[in-house]
């Protein structure tokens, strides 16, 4: 074996050693790199969208999710509970909700895109505490009108499951709705508007 050989067999080896120890450097300088383009917390609590699946929301369920640091209620109304809401036009203090939060495209009595389908910040208009889902019909504590809604425990307001007030309540306005819209038949996106597709 001569003094060339063995060089050349050192430098192979130099060469593929530095070469996989460069690969993984890469590779490890490229994950965070790549995973900075996704929004930190902090971005998705100032507002970044959250999208939501909502095929598995049974009739008559709430689920919760956090936008912007909020709950926001997502509740698949049953007919019947549509049909209740309609009852109480007249039993609420803004029906229209010509007074509260919400985006322009939100009309109409159930306050939603979809009649079904209520997207409502859970915050009380009040002082900021958060409502208890009640929808079950005449419960002994709440009364034989009730046609279900929500509760605020702490000062109790009282809301429609439209998110719409009563009159005579701590609570000035309905429960806000958030801006939102659906990417397809079971994705709801809250935080961008119908036209920012």
């Amino acid at each position: 074996m001569s003094n060339g050989d063995v060089s050349l067999g050192r430098r192979r080896f130099l060469i593929g050693a530095t070469s996989v120890v460069g690969g993984v450097g890469v590779v490890g300088a490229a994950v965070p790199f790549v995973a900075s383009w996704n929004p930190s917390a902090k971005a998705e609590a100032a507002g970044a969208p959250v999208t939501v699946n909502i095929s598995k929301i049974e009739p008559g369920q709430q689920i919760t999710v956090s936008w912007r640091g909020k709950p926001v209620w997502i509740v698949n109304r049953t007919q019947k509970m549509l049909d209740n809401i309609k009852k109480l036009n007249d039993r609420v203090k803004d029906p229209e909700s010509q007074e509260s939060d919400q985006p322009d495209y939100i009309t109409g009595i159930y306050r939603s895109i979809r009649d079904e389908y209520a997207v409502l910040v859970g915050i009380c208009t009040h002082l900021g505490c958060v409502p208890t889902y009640r929808p079950e019909v005449a419960p002994e504590d709440i009364g034989p009108d009730w046609l279900g809604g929500y509760v605020c425990a702490c000062h109790g307001s009282q809301y429609d499951l439209a998110g719409r007030v009563f009159p005579n309540q701590p609570a000035p306005l309905n429960l806000e709705v958030p801006p939102y819209r659906y990417d397809d038949d079971s994705t709801v996106v809250i935080g961008l508007d119908p036209e920012a597709a």
